[in-house]
């Protein structure tokens, strides 16, 4: 199978030497809008670099969208009608009415299509979804979701970010959706500016939280941070009525006890999203060449970026009206 890479930024060549080890993928083609970095990312894995991204979707089987945000709705319309199977980094589009279409076209279009929610190919949170699911941990009675970059971005970054909830805690939206298989019902969230004044100035905030209600009643907070001077904190913690478990504490967890006796962290902790989620990021390409085969169907649909995009929507409504909002007040249900 030959797979297009289109883009070739810093997820852009993570993803290829990922593509360029998974089985079944024979030929790997890589463009970009800046041809140099195309011609760099196809150098450092023995794949071939394209003029174009039209060029190299017109010669693939497969499609792995791995561009600017701004460009993932059309080259998604682009693979579709080609028939091309696609995988795409959230977010699908850049508002919600966009991925609302979006989702729309890939189901009109019947390609096989799969988002770049890499946490669900986590070992930890896989075991977290598989107790909740055997009922080992018995009722759900509440949660809490941590989500800490290490750095704030660039600031240009800012304004074509979507917020702090679009941009990074959609993730946790999405996770949380996929552990307890429950639907995310009310949302009520906060937020302010703690550490970085740039933040201000394009109506975000640094540092949120969120509580959630469940549609079976269960609780939790969501917690989400640009900065945290130990490194890259990334945590669930689920309490039920028959065990407590947490997914992401470790011996390279950013966060350490001052309780008496407690020895420090065993390792350095996690400097970034890229190493932290490593062996996800590599499972979840083993996933999409079976999907772009036909082996099995999509571990992370379309509709499943949509789902997480109205939480998020519904958390950033709730921060900026400073009320509680019901997900079933965001369209795309």
């Amino acid at each position: 199978m030959k797979v297009a890479l289109l883009g070739a930024g810093r997820i852009g060549r993570l993803h290829a030497r990922l593509l360029s080890a998974t089985p079944g993928i024979d030929e790997l083609v890589i463009a970009d809008t800046l041809a140099d970095r195309a011609t760099e990312a196809a150098a450092e894995v023995d794949a071939r670099a394209v003029a174009t991204l039209e060029a190299a979707l017109d010669e693939a089987d497969a499609v792995v969208i791995a561009a600017a945000t701004s460009a993932h709705a059309d080259l998604i319309r682009a693979a579709a009608d080609r028939g091309l199977p696609s995988f795409c980094e959230k977010p699908l589009a850049q508002d919600l009415a966009a991925t609302i279409d979006i989702v729309r076209r890939v189901r009109q279009a019947g390609i096989p299509f799969q988002v770049g929610f890499q946490r669900r190919f986590d070992a930890g949170y896989a075991e977290a979804r598989r107790m909740l699911a055997s009922g080992e941990l018995g009722t759900l009675y509440n949660f809490h979701l941590v989500g800490h970059d290490p750095e704030p971005p660039h600031e240009a970054y800012i304004p074509q970010s979507g917020g702090l909830f679009r941009d990074f805690s959609i993730h946790d939206f999405d996770i949380l959706r996929w552990m307890t298989g429950r639907e995310v019902a009310e949302v009520y969230a906060d937020g302010d500016v703690r550490g970085f004044p740039m933040f201000a100035k394009y109506n975000d905030v640094d540092t949120a939280v969120a509580t959630l209600r469940m549609d079976d009643g269960a609780l939790g907070v969501i917690e989400v941070a640009r900065h945290d001077p130990l490194g890259y904190d990334i945590r669930a913690e689920l309490y039920g009525s028959k065990d407590s478990v947490s997914v992401g504490l470790g011996p390279r967890t950013p966060i350490r006890s001052v309780e008496p006796g407690v020895p420090p962290q065993a390792g350095p902790a996690w400097p970034h999203f890229l190493d932290r989620f490593s062996a996800a990021y590599a499972a979840e390409f083993v996933a999409f060449a079976q999907v772009a085969r036909g082996e099995m169907a999509s571990p992370c649909t379309a509709n499943d970026g949509l789902q997480a995009l109205r939480i998020a929507d519904a958390a950033t409504r709730s921060l900026h009206e400073h009320r509680p909002v019901r997900v079933e007040e965001i369209a795309g249900r």
